[in-house]
């Protein structure tokens, strides 16, 4: 039996997520695996955005502080248990992105990108300023999850770090296996086709207006539980989750793995996360040694690393 491309992605990325903590020099490395599982999870929602739809979001970063301080203010105004805070944020991100992407997305390439990154300076603005609600910059606490502790009465006893570890990296392949299928159907399809070109699209039927719509909405929906899950994982949340440098890690991860590709995403952000804490010893340096990784990058492999490395692959296998 064959698996396909898929499934293939999958169980590979399951895999190596199950197997990875048995080579781990220390308990610290699960808060790393699961920082880099948490971004590959929103770096996700830039593929779907970027590489299936082929519109530019500067701002996605507004959507995971929605779903951060969601975690944080649903419980204590609200009642709410994190978990389903979790439902709301994303909710409250899918219904701004539709307010929002309805005007935006009818503009295009720089001009979408800087719409989309007003969005996310606003959002910011507000979470700095409403200090009486969310604390100002200096951040506010978030609730435990609770999930934890239901487990360990069920006989499974996590360390915090161990509980993340396996808790976000299921979610990540929750969201890889939403954005996959998405992939390989008529939406997917239509996306593609939106992105190759939104005038032949339109012209064979498709709904240009309400595809890009759709596409921002569910991109909105990741960055949204990506930052539901950074808030519960650390306690903690400020307003610099929804600041304009984290919209544009998410991108750049996004480009450095491949902007169409959901391994990429993952890779991308599995190398972004990691290399700053393997150039500590190099804290001088770092930034540029970050920038000329990138550049190399570009240069070389232009499409991302994983498109290009599978390309080199498909051209030696010919």
């Amino acid at each position: 039996m064959k698996l396909s491309s898929k499934h293939l992605t999958l169980l590979v990325m399951a895999t190596l997520i199950a197997a990875a903590p048995f080579f781990f020099p220390s308990g610290y490395y699960f808060r790393v695996g699961a920082l880099i599982f948490v971004n590959a999870l929103a770096v996700t929602g830039i593929v779907i955005l970027t590489g299936y739809a082929g519109q530019i979001s500067l701002g996605h970063a507004g959507f995971a502080g929605i779903g951060g301080y969601a975690c944080a203010l649903a419980p204590v105004h609200l009642g709410l248990h994190p978990a389903l805070a979790v439902v709301l944020g994303a909710l409250i991100s899918a219904l701004l992105a539709y307010l929002v992407g309805r005007p935006i997305l009818r503009l295009k390439g720089y001009y979408l990108g800087v719409a989309s990154l007003g969005f996310g300076i606003l959002v910011a603005m507000v979470l700095n300023n409403e200090r009486e609600l969310t604390k100002g910059p200096d951040g506010i606490e978030v609730a435990d999850l609770g999930l934890r502790g239901l487990l360990k009465d069920w006989g499974l006893n996590l360390s915090n770090g161990e509980f993340w570890y396996a808790f976000t990296g299921i979610c990540l392949v929750i969201g890889a296996w939403i954005a996959l299928n998405l992939f390989n159907s008529p939406t997917g399809r239509a996306l593609r086709a939106l992105h190759g070109s939104e005038v032949a699209a339109g012209t064979v039927g498709i709904d240009v207006a309400r595809v890009k719509l759709q596409a921002f909405v569910i991109s909105a929906v990741y960055a949204s539980v990506a930052g539901s899950l950074t808030a519960l994982q650390n306690k903690f949340v400020t307003p610099d989750i929804a600041g304009f440098m984290h919209s544009v890690e998410m991108v750049t991860m996004a480009v450095l793995g491949g902007v169409g590709s959901v391994p990429g995403a993952i890779l991308g952000a599995g190398i972004l996360t990691l290399l700053p804490q393997v150039l500590t010893v190099f804290a001088e340096y770092e930034q540029l040694i970050l920038g000329l990784v990138m550049m190399l990058v570009m240069i070389f492999l232009r499409e991302g690393l994983v498109p290009s490395i599978l390309r080199k692959i498909r051209g030696r296998g010919e």
